[in-house]
Parts: structure tokens; sequence; C-alpha cells
């Protein structure tokens, strides 16, 4: 089967300093690749269009929406976000959300859809930080719930970085399920209680780490009984990671992906999969990383 793809050109088209250290062309550069590797074809790609500015309501504080979207925000504010405003953010910000919002629609529909964006776990309930302005899973999960589509949502995490906001915005949600697998001595320096916190010392290696996604996978499922997953494959766990602090090989990434998809697939749950965090200023290398996702994704499927 073909696997639907959600990107938008705006995910790429944002504004910033030189020396900012948000890999903005790597949306871009992956959807390229996949095409010129035969990962995908165009017919496979998904266009979100802008989220309604009253579902970002539904998860986030109305007047910090607002203050978003309208440039009232304090500088204080932006710069815990770690993006100077502009028109070209918000446009970016309001596709890339509705993407994940897509992205779990497409999986419903079809047991799996994977973005070229997203992961905005950051994002807390009236600020944005970490370069996250809108919490995208949770805003997934709750408009799978509010329209029936699911009745319990499953988030897994894998960025290297705790889901803080995530965190704390499930804690008054009874049917998302949050799991964070993350680096413990890492951003955010406060953590959340996600349901479940699974954490790495710096520099765990492949054996270490993938033993662990081994155990604590099937376990989630078992014990909770999703009927949608929502999976965060970042790819900032890489040993060559700018903001990362493990020792992840790239066949580490393409292992993790692969077994959690499987997992997925033979409970006949529903995955819609973002790319999450990645940093490094060789952009070639970090578009290989991302794209085990994809490379997984098309072995399984």
């Amino acid at each position: 089967m073909t696997i639907p793809l959600v990107y938008h050109a705006s995910y790429s088209k944002l504004a910033l300093p030189k020396k900012h250290r948000f890999p903005t062309s790597k949306y871009q550069r992956l959807q390229q690749y996949l095409l010129e590797q035969g990962l995908a074809i165009p017919q496979d790609f998904h266009q979100p269009s802008p989220i309604d500015i009253k579902v970002l309501k539904q998860t986030h504080q109305s007047d910090y929406v607002d203050g978003f979207i309208n440039n009232t925000l304090t500088n204080k504010v932006l710069r815990r976000i770690g993006f100077p405003w502009s028109e070209s953010l918000v446009n970016r910000t309001l596709h890339a959300v509705n993407g994940t919002v897509l992205s779990a629609n497409l999986a419903i529909d079809h047991g799996i859809a994977l973005h070229l964006s997203g992961g905005y776990h950051h994002a807390h309930y009236d600020f944005g930080s970490g370069f996250c302005v809108f919490n995208d899973l949770m805003i997934a999960a709750k408009q799978m719930l509010i329209k029936q589509k699911a009745t319990k949502v499953l988030i897994i995490d894998c960025d290297v970085h705790q889901g803080d906001g995530t965190a704390a915005l499930s804690q008054t949600q009874a049917n998302i399920i949050t799991c964070s697998l993350h680096c413990q001595k890492n951003f955010p320096f406060r953590k959340q209680r996600s349901h479940h916190d699974i954490e790495f010392d710096k520099h765990t290696l492949d054996d270490e780490y993938l033993s662990v996604i081994k155990q604590v996978i099937p376990y989630l499922i078992s014990i909770h009984q999703p009927d949608l997953i929502l999976y965060d494959a970042g790819v900032d766990i890489h040993q060559d990671d700018d903001l990362g602090y493990l020792d992840i090989s790239t066949k580490g990434i393409l292992a993790r992906d692969t077994f959690i998809l499987q997992q997925a697939k033979q409970a006949e749950i529903p995955i819609a999969a973002v790319i999450g965090g990645g940093y490094s200023r060789n952009e070639q290398a970090l578009t290989q990383r991302h794209s085990q996702l994809f490379i997984a994704a098309k072995a399984i499927w």
C-alpha cells in the first residue's frame, strides 16, 4: 500500500537569524530526499490547511493563542519559544500543527501516516518553549477524542528531550496516555510528570536503548489498549546530534522505528508519526537520520 505522507511548503519557509540553531531547511530536504530515493511519489503527499484558531483554544489559553497570532507576546515569551515573531512563523505553525491532526486522521483511515514535521512537545497551556509554539501532539489527540475517532490515545515520545508540555497538558486527560523516553540530564531542566517517564543516562548506546524500547512499548500497548498511537520519532538521540547527549547510531534509529511501527501494526492500532527533533549543521546527515522512519514504514507496510 502507499503510505500517506503529510507536508507543507511553509515548513521550511521561516526567516531566522543566520546562526540560529533551528534547522529550517530539513523539512524540504527530507521531502526531496524521499522522492529522490524512491521512498515516496508525489501522490503520497497530503497538504494540511491552517488549523482553526478555535481548535487551538481547546488546548491552549485563549490570550496566549491570540497573542501569538497578533504579535502581542512579550519579548520574554518569544525568547522562551526560541523564534523571533514573523508572519512566516505564524503561517508555518498553523500548517504544521494541523499537519499532525491530518496525520492522525489519515492513520485512522489507512493504519499509518507520517508527518514531515511535528513533535512540538515543549509547548504548554499558556506558553511556548524550545522551538515549540503549540502542542500538536496534544491537539491531535484531543481532536480524535472529540470527533469520536478514538477512545484512548497513546503518545510515545522518543525525542531526546522530555515532552514536558505534553506531560503537563495530559494530566487532566484520562484518555490521553503519555510516555516520554528521554535523556535525563538534558533540556528541559525542570521535568514534568508524564504517565510514564523512561530516563536514559548520557551516552547510552544502541543495545541498552533498544532493550528498553523492546520492553516498554509492548507493555504500554498491553496495559493501555489504545486505539490510536501518536509517535514522536525524534532523531536527536543520534550520537552526532548537536543538542542530544545519547550515543545512538543511525542503525539504532532504524531499529527503534521499525520495532515501534511493527508493534502498532501487529496490534492493529493506527499509528501517526511525526519526525520530532534533530539538530545538525550537516544537513545531508540529518536528512538520512530522519529518513529512517520512512524506510522502516516502507519495509513494514
